[in-house]
């Protein structure tokens, strides 16, 4: 296995300074552009047309000709192939199914694009209301297994650890989807669900290595928990970007190349959320969980007592003082073991 030699935990706080820079922008992002919600989740009507005979329509355009109609809360959108218009959504407050005020609205989307037919939805609040509940409880009962699992399985504050990486991702992918205008659907939903399993995931392939390597820590070797944490993230580095790699490319794809350059709009709710997810996923699992469990455990009386044997062995090393280790009582624990020194002029027998 290839392995590095990056201090990850020696730079702990540039990367508390990236992260809390790239937080406090998505918190900015959700305040001052909101998320753009789907009809799912905040309830109204959508007409709906393709192929439209008024190819250089734009949004504002639609947005005028509906608002006059009588409607409010427009919402309009334009879909765009080769600097042409193909295709239009525009999205309303409540109309009732067959009133005058809906039909006013049709009628206004038919004379603007020039098509024949408009699709027609309509979505009450108590559906959006519904639909926003489940999603939320989806992702609470989500999070009490994972931090049940991770405690039992590993250790609680690992536990602890994870989410916070969870919660890092979360609002990242949140403000870039505020930032972009990209609209948030139950597909999004769904790609958010998936991408927590593949954070965690990589968290939990660092959190395992770092239980192996401090299984016998304050043994012969006498690292310290920040240590034994470094190392582990440097023998998975490779693992985890080669993992992050070979799922960004494809995803990538959907992305860029599937909603962008074939047209298919309704892939990139999912695909934005996935990609961005994935790449913040892999960042935390290394730059944040594995820093944040670090100093928080070195706040342990243990651990305390196993950094000051490793700063007392690295002082007498440098010294050049190999006597005065036998001086040296270390306490592990109720226990005092004292280091064993030969005594002067004494040499050991010849075997005959």
């Amino acid at each position: 296995m290839r392995k590095t030699r990056f201090d990850f935990i020696g730079r702990s706080r540039l990367w508390l300074m990236i992260s809390a820079t790239l937080m406090a922008i998505s918190v900015i992002g959700l305040v001052g552009f909101k998320l753009d919600l789907s009809i799912d989740f905040v309830g109204g009507s959508s007409f709906v047309v393709e192929g439209v005979a008024n190819t250089d329509i734009t949004a504002q355009d639609l947005d005028d000709a509906v608002t006059a109609a009588g409607a409010t809360g427009v919402t309009a959108q334009v879909k765009v192939e080769g600097g042409r218009a193909t295709g239009v959504i525009v999205r309303t407050g409540e109309l009732d199914p067959g009133s005058p005020e809906e039909q006013a609205v049709k009628d206004a989307v038919l004379e603007v694009t020039g098509a024949d037919e408009v699709q027609v939805s309509f979505v009450g609040p108590t559906w959006g209301q519904r639909i926003s509940a489940k999603a939320l409880q989806a992702l609470i009962v989500f999070l009490i297994l994972i931090v049940a699992y991770i405690s039992v399985r590993l250790e609680p504050k690992m536990a602890g650890a994870a989410v916070v990486a969870l919660v890092h991702d979360l609002l990242l992918t949140a403000g870039v989807y505020a930032i972009v205008g990209f609209q948030v659907s139950p597909s999004t939903v769904i790609a958010l669900l998936t991408i927590l399993g593949y954070s965690l995931y990589d968290t939990v392939v660092v959190f395992d290595r770092i239980k192996e390597n401090t299984a016998t820590l304050g043994g012969v070797g006498r690292r310290t928990y920040s240590e034994a944490v470094n190392t582990s993230m440097n023998e998975v580095w490779w693992r985890s970007l080669n993992t992050t790699m070979t799922s960004l490319l494809p995803v990538g794809s959907l992305l860029f190349l599937g909603s962008r350059v074939l047209g298919a709009q309704t892939l990139q709710d999912l695909a934005l959320a996935l990609f961005v997810g994935m790449a913040t996923g892999a960042y935390s699992s290394l730059f944040v969980a594995g820093p944040l469990l670090a100093a928080w455990k070195e706040h342990e009386p243990e651990m305390e007592r196993y950094r000051r044997r490793a700063e007392r062995k690295a002082t007498v090393a440098a010294d050049g003082t190999a006597a005065s280790i036998a001086d040296t009582t270390d306490v592990i624990g109720d226990a005092q073991v004292t280091d064993y020194v030969r005594g002067p002029g004494r040499t050991p027998r010849r075997k005959r």
